[in-house]
Formats: C-alpha cells, sequence, structure tokens
C-alpha cells in the first residue's frame, strides 16, 4: 500500500489500483461525471533498472516494447484503449494542439507527425490525452458546459509563459470554453520546498506574475543568491487570472521529489530515471 507523504491533509487526491497498476485519480474530476482521469506511479509496469518499473519514455535508452506494454497496463487499469491515447511531444514550449479522431495513436502506436506540443486539447470521445512528467505540472481542465478537455504540461518555463491561460484560450477558439465553465486540477508535481531556483528563475517570475503574488510563489532560499518558487500557487494565480472560478481551482499536495519512492523526479533522480504520465479522456 502506497504511503504518500501529503503537503497538508486535504483530500484531493484517490489512490486507484486496477490489474496490479495504482494510479491517483483527481475526486473533483470524477465528480464531474464525463472523464476518466489518471496520474500514474513507478509502480505496475514491466520496465527495469532506473527505470523501474512503470515508465512511459523510450527517450533514455528504454526497451519501446517495455514503454509500449506499460501503455497497455495503464490503459486497462482506466478503463480506456490504449489504440487512442494521443502522447504531446514537450520540449517546454506553449504550443497547443487540437486532437481529433484521426490522431487516434499517435505517439504510442503510431508516428507523431507534430513536435513541440506541450499543450493536448480535444472534445473528442473515448480519445485519451497523454503528456509526460517528472517534476514539472500537469494542468487538467474539463470543460463541463462544451463536454471538451485540456491537457497541459507546465514546467517553471510554461508556467511564467502561462500555459494554463494559453490553453483556455485554444478551448475557447475551439470548442467555446469559458473559463467560468472550466474545472482545473494542477497535479504532483515539485513543491515549494523542493524546488530552489537562481536570480535569473526568480527574476522571469516576478516579471511574470503581478506584484500581489510575488509573496505567494516566491521566497528566499537557504542559500545564498537562491529562492523557492511554488509553482503549484503560480499556475493556481494563472487561472484566477484567466476568469476560472476559485472553488474550481483544485490543487495538488503530493509533491514528486518528497515522494520519490514512488514518483519519479528529476531534481531527485536526474537523467536516470523513467517518466510519468497523465491521462485525460472524455467518456
Amino acid at each position: 500500500m502506497i504511503q504518500w507523504k501529503y503537503k497538508d491533509g486535504r483530500q484531493v487526491f484517490a489512490t486507484r489500483e486496477c490489474a496490479g497498476v495504482p494510479f491517483l485519480s483527481f475526486t473533483a474530476l470524477e465528480e464531474t461525471g464525463i472523464v476518466v482521469n489518471g496520474f500514474s506511479t513507478r509502480l505496475g509496469g514491466v520496465s527495469q533498472g532506473a527505470c523501474a518499473s512503470m515508465n512511459f519514455s523510450a527517450a533514455r535508452g528504454e526497451d519501446p516494447e517495455r514503454v509500449l506494454e506499460n501503455f497497455s497496463r495503464m490503459a486497462a487499469a482506466l478503463g480506456v484503449e490504449r489504440d487512442k491515447m494521443v502522447l504531446s511531444w514537450q520540449t517546454h514550449t506553449v504550443n497547443v494542439r487540437r486532437v481529433t479522431r484521426e490522431d487516434a495513436g499517435k505517439g504510442i502506436v503510431r508516428e507523431r507527425d507534430y513536435r513541440d506540443v506541450d499543450g493536448l486539447i480535444t472534445d473528442e470521445p473515448g480519445i485519451t490525452l497523454v503528456t509526460l512528467y517528472a517534476d514539472c505540472v500537469p494542468l487538467y481542465l474539463v470543460d463541463t458546459a462544451h463536454r471538451a478537455i485540456g491537457l497541459s504540461h507546465s514546467g517553471w518555463r510554461g508556467t511564467v509563459k502561462k500555459m494554463g491561460q494559453v490553453t483556455l484560450e485554444a478551448m475557447r477558439d475551439a470548442f467555446g470554453t469559458r473559463p467560468e465553465d472550466v474545472c482545473v486540477c494542477i497535479g504532483p508535481s515539485i513543491c515549494q520546498d523542493c524546488f530552489e531556483v537562481g536570480e535569473e528563475v526568480a527574476r522571469e517570475f516576478l516579471q511574470a506574475f503581478s506584484e500581489k503574488y510575488h509573496g505567494r510563489i516566491l521566497r528566499e532560499g537557504v542559500r545564498p543568491g537562491k529562492y523557492q518558487a511554488d509553482l503549484w500557487k503560480a499556475n493556481e494565480a494563472v487561472f484566477l487570472e484567466a476568469g476560472v472560478r476559485p472553488e474550481r481551482i483544485h490543487v495538488t499536495n503530493i509533491c514528486t521529489r518528497c515522494n520519490s519512492n514512488y514518483l519519479f523526479s528529476h531534481r531527485e533522480h536526474g537523467t536516470q530515471r523513467g517518466n510519468l504520465a497523465a491521462f485525460l479522456c472524455l467518456k
């Protein structure tokens, strides 16, 4: 049984397990009744070595057949079709791609005909959006009025470029999404206590956010010239400024580095590691 180290006592997640595959599920997204959602752990897969065992990337020399088997296992656990999953191609951009049924399987069982895509949106039922992580922030967006979804990867670069707002705008243009109709979840990622940055990165946060947020998202670090950035509060601020209702924004309390026994963390494991994945599918 997984013993999570939570940052506070909020009940944000349910820990689910099916066919030996554990995963996290946002309670708020389950309660919409229109989506399947999940965030993987390191457990329940077939990868070996530093990627053991539930790894979703072949980028670091992992056997692609093992990665494919991990996708198969996660699809079965979530109750979705593996060959209708669509994978991002993340390079820390704020590029968002609209996914249609013609994209089914891309990045999983078919070659991708796109790259530099950190966000995915769709209104196609049965298509599962997939993005990859190892400390960066997964952003889940569900438009309950127009039955449309978005799933975006937001590291510190994406956060200062306001990937959450960019994803909302892409959904508005594609589906007529209004911020007040969206349920947002900010997923497991590195916490402020674990995320130390230098002066140059700190300056980018200060420039990107209005002064009223500075004290919430940035504090002086333990070491001289270092700061600790709060990606959770920063992304929450992005969605608040974009017009999402405060009660519809649900923020993680699980840090990838604090829980590195169960989750891959770049800050903890370096480059010798696998990748976690976020999943979102319209029923």
